[in-house]
């Protein structure tokens, strides 16, 4: 097992990117989030012998850390709209969503195909989850996570038609407060998630959250059959 650094003891302005190296492998993991981390490749400026660009497993724990505390989330009126006319279901399609968030354009991204088979077996362990929005018939926005316990670690989200992204946030926080999720994290803070209702916090007082939703009365916490709406 691959020794990370203990958060509680590292100096305080110690910069979002603590670690690098282990794997993706389900122990590592499930050890990782546990511990407050979360993982993304980084790219370094050298190649390997087939001329392509050489990538490290880069652990962060950002010193600022954006949460949804449960009942936090701002509704607005087309987002309630939205929501009555979309279905939304719960992990029967969770590699199509990650596949889907993959292809969201962003400056640095990080899913890749060794992201997507390490998460679709820590899904099929249990452990990952998905949260699937339909118009239609159609996978039209949804996001992903690792979730256990009492915690779900929000990895990424997409949208294809308006509020559709907000529409399956909104639904993973009825179903976390239905089974008794304590804490959502959301990694970094934007302008949007800020919107949203996403708070921050410093790293040591997510560090006291992860304590307490891990803790051993929260073992019986479990997700819903894949597909079962929540109310």
């Amino acid at each position: 097992m691959y020794l990370f650094p203990d958060l509680e003891t590292i100096d305080p302005q110690t910069q979002d990117l603590i670690t690098v190296g282990a794997d993706l492998e389900p122990a590592t993991l499930l050890y990782a989030y546990s511990q407050g981390y979360f993982p993304m490749h980084l790219h370094q400026d050298d190649e390997n012998d087939e001329g392509q660009e050489t990538k490290v497993i880069g652990w962060f724990s950002p010193k600022s850390r954006a949460i949804f505390p449960i009942n936090s989330l701002r509704v607005t009126k087309s987002m309630k709209q939205s929501y009555n006319k979309y279905e939304c279901r719960i992990d029967t399609c969770f590699k199509d969503v990650i596949e889907m968030c993959r292809n969201v354009p962003r400056p640095l991204g990080w899913i890749d195909d060794e992201f997507i088979r390490c998460y679709v077996q820590l899904h099929e362990l249990g452990f990952a989850h998905s949260i699937e929005i339909f118009y239609e018939g159609e996978l039209v926005g949804g996001l992903y996570g690792v979730g256990f316990s009492a915690f779900f670690a929000g990895e990424s989200m997409f949208h294809i038609k308006r509020d559709a992204s907000k529409v399956a946030l909104m639904h993973l926080l009825k179903v976390a407060k239905a089974i008794g999720i304590m804490l959502i994290d959301a990694q970094w803070m934007t302008d949007h998630l800020a919107s949203l209702g996403a708070v921050e916090i410093s790293r040591a007082q997510y560090l006291e959250l992860i304590r307490s939703s891990l803790s051993e009365n929260q073992d019986m916490v479990t997700w819903p059959s894949a597909g079962k709406l929540v109310y």
